[in-house]
């Protein structure tokens, strides 16, 4: 009976391995026609250089054994713009628990890295608000609060210049944020990250992304646009 019971589970186990091996080539095949219907080159395998190219963002430098793979690099149209964007999907490990509770998870997620083509801006987060917020700012920890209240309690913005934060989040951007609902997003530099830093998005969602980021663009202020053209353009002389 229990060589019948070990034999079961080993069955199971390879069954499991080799549905998780159909499901992973199927989403591969899938982001690589994705990547290609766009104009991007695809890179299946991993990508270790993946954190420190990019390790300006906090959750490519989670945890342990990162990678990046599944990766879509290229340039494509975002309404009239020629951007420079890289997506994909993003893998780490970390340490849970104490003691005998303690063990390995591993965290998969994926991400759409844009190129702002307005300049550098200084390091920008605007995520959902959530309880530990709330708890920060009677506590007095930094969260800008914009004349809507009704979005600085939807949304937790944190910016090394508040300046630019209110430049950016001007009441036309406040309405398109607030009627899309997306997912976190950061701008340090040149990059614009959109992740929520938890899951992975099926093909749909990597469509919506991007239709997202196309349309953040667009909503990007003109006055606030035309600052930074002029001040990168005082700083290259």
């Amino acid at each position: 009976m229990e060589v019948i019971l070990i034999i079961l589970v080993v069955v199971a186990v390879i069954a499991g391995l080799v549905f998780s091996h159909r499901l992973a080539r199927k989403r591969r095949e899938a982001m690589q026609a994705f990547a290609a219907d766009r104009g991007l080159a695809f890179i299946a395998g991993h990508d270790s250089s993946h954190d420190d190219r990019f390790g300006r963002f906090g959750m490519f430098r989670r945890g342990h054994s990162r990678a990046a793979f599944n990766t879509m690099d290229g340039t494509m149209a975002m309404g009239d713009r020629s951007v420079r964007v890289r997506a994909g999907d993003f893998r780490f490990r970390e340490e849970r628990g104490s003691g005998k509770n303690r063990r390995t998870v591993t965290v998969n997620l994926s991400y759409l890295i844009v190129w702002n083509p307005f300049g550098e801006g200084p390091e920008t987060i605007v995520r959902r608000e959530g309880i530990f917020d709330r708890l920060k700012g009677v506590l007095g920890f930094d969260d800008i609060d914009f004349e809507s209240v009704e979005f600085s309690k939807a949304y937790h913005v944190s910016s090394d210049d508040k300046r630019f934060a209110y430049d950016l989040i001007d009441p036309r951007m406040m309405e398109f944020i607030m009627s899309t609902s997306p997912p976190a997003f950061e701008i340090d530099g040149e990059l614009i990250c959109i992740s929520d830093g938890k899951r992975r998005w099926d093909i749909e969602g990597f469509g919506r992304h991007f239709d997202w980021a196309r349309d953040f663009l667009n909503h990007w202020p003109r006055h606030l646009a035309k600052s930074m053209a002029e001040r990168d353009t005082k700083g290259s002389q």
